[in-house]
């Protein structure tokens, strides 16, 4: 069999050089393997097939879509992009600044600083914002678990974490972890409760607000990840709200705790966690009234 190189892959089917690795990472290309660092893909192997609704979608996606490729400064996307980055990363203890998480959106560099700056943080700023590019264009597609691991892939992809023999980049974890205490699934069925989890979630035809939270909390109790979790549950939350016409949300830290609260208390009383996010949604919706988008 002949093999040709990422970046003649990519050039066939005029895609980026990213999203070919990505695909490859999480098994989409058939028979694609790795030498050292370098994929190897069959010469005959085709692009993987992109399912999308053939539903209208949201005027807020349409919004975001239509500013990302215009790279447009100052509008819905360019604020999207950069509240949810640093609100998500600021929760699993990032130390950037809004500011800071600014201006690596907006120049690609990071200012010089007094303060000692850890390089993860900025690369996880920068990978997000990445995870998010991707949720926009790919909205529709349903849930899986290689969209999952495609998101934590793109993540964790050039962390301190990812050159950890036992961290797995883009797929489960392979060692037992916990989250506020409390125990999660290990590693050995956490593809099987993932399974069971997005074949109940994609059976529901039409996913209310409530459906989204209980699938977060659900794969927040799985905890299928070593790392990321946090976030690639988050992102997954704004994905699902854009692909099934609810407004989504952003948690900032002051609803960080209620937030956390939610999640603990969700199987006793889902107002908690509920009215946090309604609470974040009416703060989201205030912007796009400022942006005049209708939702």
């Amino acid at each position: 069999m002949k093999y040709i190189s990422v970046s003649e892959f990519a050039a066939k089917y005029g895609v980026s050089e990213r999203t070919v690795r990505n695909y490859c990472a999480v098994g989409k290309i058939k028979d694609a393997f790795l030498t050292g660092k370098t994929w190897n893909i069959p010469q005959d192997a085709k692009l993987p097939a992109r399912k999308k609704s053939q539903a209208k979608i949201m005027p807020l996606l349409a919004i975001l879509r239509e500013q990302k490729e215009m790279k447009l400064k100052g509008g819905i996307y360019h604020k999207t992009q950069i509240d949810l980055t640093y609100n998500s990363n600021h929760i699993e203890g990032s130390r950037l600044t809004h500011d800071q998480t600014r201006y690596i959106f907006e120049t690609n560099t990071i200012g010089v600083s007094d303060e000692s700056i850890n390089i993860d943080d900025i690369i996880e700023t920068t990978n997000h914002f990445h995870c998010i590019d991707l949720i926009i264009e790919r909205t529709e597609e349903k849930l899986s678990e290689a969209f999952i691991k495609e998101l934590h892939y793109i993540l964790k992809s050039g962390t301190s974490d990812s050159r950890k023999d036992w961290f797995a980049v883009g797929d489960y974890k392979r060692l037992p972890n916990e989250v506020g205490g409390i125990d999660t699934t290990l590693p050995e069925h956490v593809h099987k409760e993932m399974k069971a989890l997005l074949k109940e979630y994609n059976a529901k035809k039409l996913k209310s607000f409530d459906d989204i939270l209980d699938l977060h909390h659900r794969f927040e109790l799985i905890h299928p990840f070593q790392d990321g979790n946090g976030r690639v549950g988050r992102l997954v939350i704004f994905k699902e709200c854009l692909a099934n016409n609810h407004v989504p949300f952003i948690i900032t830290d002051e609803l960080k705790m209620f937030y956390y609260r939610g999640l603990q208390q969700w199987e006793h009383i889902r107002e908690y966690l509920r009215d946090t996010c309604l609470t974040a949604q009416d703060h989201y919706k205030s912007i796009l009234d400022k942006y005049r988008i209708k939702y």
